[in-house]
């Protein structure tokens, strides 16, 4: 079975993140032969080549550059893949064409969100309009993506995010990320955390206001904002010059298991009005970690979080009840460990990457029975 992994880039995010755990799982699996285009040559995870795959770089000029239909039509014509798995809405739109043409299974993996605007001008759901019919298979990480895209449910499959959990692993010391980020090693901090890019679909303003009003009244309450994007400066404006040992934005990191293993509680905040989660893997590694959680209802989300029991689900934007929920979590280590220990007692039987790995070998040996 040869399979060609499509897609637009891998940078940090959730479902480049899931590619390359994908491929890891697959790389022992005599059974399958596979290699990787992308469309950009920025790779975030360097993991990648150590898989000693073939990587194919479809580079357009231009973002109308149609060039790029071509260069994919003749590399499936040289290396005839039986399957090709694209993973985001512009690669399904150029595999299509050549899939038709080649005779070759199409996996549309499109599906990683769940969109908010359900028309022509989200283009995610427009190209959705355009290569669902095409595709032989449509799969998506929550079944709330699905419904929303209107995926037709003869086709179309739910496969969980998978995450190797050895990954949580030989952390690095907590007494030296401390030191790292707050200056001390063996302080008694209450740390708040959020992993997730600061683009606009993330809601950071709820997250800051909220920290603002609880750290100027308390010395022990850290935020840590981890993460890179469009906002980033907008977002680091808005602390107060007064509160920035306080309210720390680290950027982007390579070492993000072990910053989150300093979290007392991991935040994940959604701008509902633009976007809604498909299965976030932020709260994947809160909850692997042990940590409670605190998420916008809506999406994906709510297949992952039941409200207090593996965490908390609060409504978009609601900075009064996300206060109410840190502080019920601050005044209770109890709590904190019922929650937290449900989370993570929930990815080991869900979201391992051999149960992702498995299933998705199961499409795949379906489609070329």
């Amino acid at each position: 079975m040869k399979i060609l992994f499509f897609i637009q880039s891998l940078i940090a995010g959730g479902k480049e993140r899931r590619l390359s755990q994908l491929m890891k799982g697959i790389n022992s699996n005599k059974e399958i032969e596979f290699s990787l285009a992308i469309m950009s040559e920025d790779i975030h995870y360097e993991e990648v080549h150590d898989l000693n795959i073939e990587i194919h770089y479809i580079i357009r000029e231009t973002k109308k550059d149609i060039s790029a239909f071509y260069k994919f039509y003749k590399l499936c014509e040289k290396i005839r893949p039986d399957i090709v798995h694209c993973w985001d809405s512009m690669t399904a739109v150029y595999s299509v064409p050549t899939c038709k043409l080649l005779k070759i299974k199409l996996v549309n993996g499109m599906v990683v969100d769940t969109p908010v605007k359900q028309n022509i001008f989200n283009k995610d759901w427009l190209r959705a309009r355009l290569t669902f019919p095409f595709s032989d298979i449509i799969v998506g990480n929550s079944n709330a993506g699905l419904r929303a895209y209107k995926a037709q449910k003869s086709r179309s499959i739910c496969i969980n995010n998978g995450m190797d959990l050895s990954r949580f692993e030989n952390l690095k010391v907590p007494a030296s990320v401390h030191n790292e980020i707050f200056g001390v090693s063996a302080a008694d901090f209450f740390v708040i955390g959020m992993v997730a890019s600061f683009e606009e679909r993330k809601d950071y303003y709820t997250l800051i206001k909220t920290a603002i009003s609880i750290v100027s009244g308390r010395s022990n309450i850290r935020f840590v904002l981890v993460g890179d994007g469009r906002h980033f400066q907008r977002i680091k404006d808005l602390v107060p010059a007064s509160l920035t040992d306080k309210i720390i934005l680290l950027g982007k990191r390579s070492d993000v298991e072990s910053i989150i293993n300093i979290f007392d509680i991991g935040i994940l905040l959604t701008n509902a009005d633009v976007h809604g989660e498909g299965i976030s893997n932020s709260i994947i590694e809160y909850m692997a970690l042990g940590k409670p959680v605190i998420a916008t209802r809506g999406g994906g989300t709510d297949e992952i979080i039941t409200d207090n029991h593996n965490g908390f689900l609060i409504d978009p934007g609601n900075a009064v009840e996300l206060t109410e929920k840190i502080d019920l979590l601050i005044g209770s280590q109890l709590l904190c460990s019922r929650l937290g220990t449900e989370g993570k007692k929930m990815i080991k039987e869900r979201f391992d990457l051999k149960i992702m790995t498995r299933k998705y070998i199961e499409v795949y040996k379906k489609m070329i029975c």
